[in-house]
């Protein structure tokens, strides 16, 4: 350990959990360039190419796996002693790493983790929105935030408030001129905005009322993948729009947004606050998840 820093080690381990050097810099909070160059500078030390790199792939030579299986286990007992040691704190400090949905993630902020930041200010927090589904453990996060139906099951998760909805909306003078629609197959005669999943799908706006599930391919003049993007067309007259009912709330309770096909939108599963059995958590863990029981629980007071 004389001539290089766990750094370097702990590139080379997330280069090879993330896949690329670009994720595995998102991981570690550094700079792209930061990443190589310390990967750069342990292969130059122990005059060893550790990967293949190209423009589109990166890959361990023989030499590198070897390497990695050499000091993954001695850097998981280092990780493991920090662990230990800063479970001992009194006072909660340090980085929480949290994975989210982007619109789970807007749920929690203000009643959750601003009043976790107002109580610990010495705990830095560190969420990550994306669409698809990540092991947790294994992409360096402290904890996931989603809706019930997707935590894993070996995960202990905490559930944050009542069931959530869905919500279609459109601007008070959208219909004007026009029929509102009853059923949810009236949709289809109305410019409507499409949602693009992660996965590049289209995603089918779904519904349901007493034993009727219907999902509806709507047809519109935009496409996006970002609530926020959607919103701000729906609001401007653009067409309807099919929200989590969090997006939207304070936009229909001002009148901005008008709320239709209220009957074909039960609830869904609330959202949770989940992660792994851990051994040592840190002050920091412990805090927020004593934090996010008492939300679940409606004894949280809101900053």
């Amino acid at each position: 350990m004389s001539r290089h820093s766990l750094i370097e080690l702990e590139a080379v381990l997330a280069i090879v959990r993330c896949g690329s050097f670009r994720a595995a810099a998102v991981e570690l909070g550094l700079s792209t360039t930061a990443i190589s160059n310390a990967v750069g500078k342990l292969e130059r030390e122990l005059s060893v190419r550790l990967f293949n790199r190209t423009t589109r792939s990166v890959s361990l030579t023989h030499a590198g796996r070897i390497f990695v299986a050499q000091i993954r286990p001695a850097l998981e007992s280092i990780q493991k002693a920090m662990n230990t040691a800063r479970s001992q704190q009194e006072t909660p400090s340090g980085t929480l790493r949290i994975n989210a949905f982007a619109t789970a993630a807007r749920e929690i902020m203000a009643p959750l983790v601003l009043a976790y930041l107002q109580r610990y200010p010495r705990v830095h927090i560190d969420i990550v929105t994306e669409g698809r589904l990540v092991d947790v453990v294994a992409a360096g996060f402290d904890l996931g935030v989603r809706s019930a139906d997707l935590v894993p099951s070996d995960a202990i998760a905490i559930p944050l408030g009542p069931a959530r909805r869905m919500a279609v909306v459109a601007a008070p003078g959208f219909f004007e001129g026009r029929a509102v629609p009853q059923v949810p197959q009236e949709l289809l005669a109305y410019p409507c905005l499409r949602i693009r999943l992660p996965n590049r799908a289209l995603f089918r706006w779904c519904f349901a009322k007493a034993d009727e599930d219907l999902q509806l391919d709507v047809e519109g003049p935009l496409t996006l993948d970002e609530a926020s993007l959607a919103r701000i067309a729906v609001t401007n007259g653009a067409g309807i729009g099919y929200f989590m009912e969090a997006d939207v709330r304070e936009d229909i309770a001002a009148g901005r947004l008008v709320r239709i096909l209220d009957d074909w939108t039960p609830p869904l599963a609330p959202l949770c606050v989940y992660y792994p059995s851990r051994r040592n958590p840190s002050a920091a863990f412990r805090a927020f998840i004593e934090l996010a029981r008492e939300a679940a629980a409606g004894r949280l007071e809101q900053p």
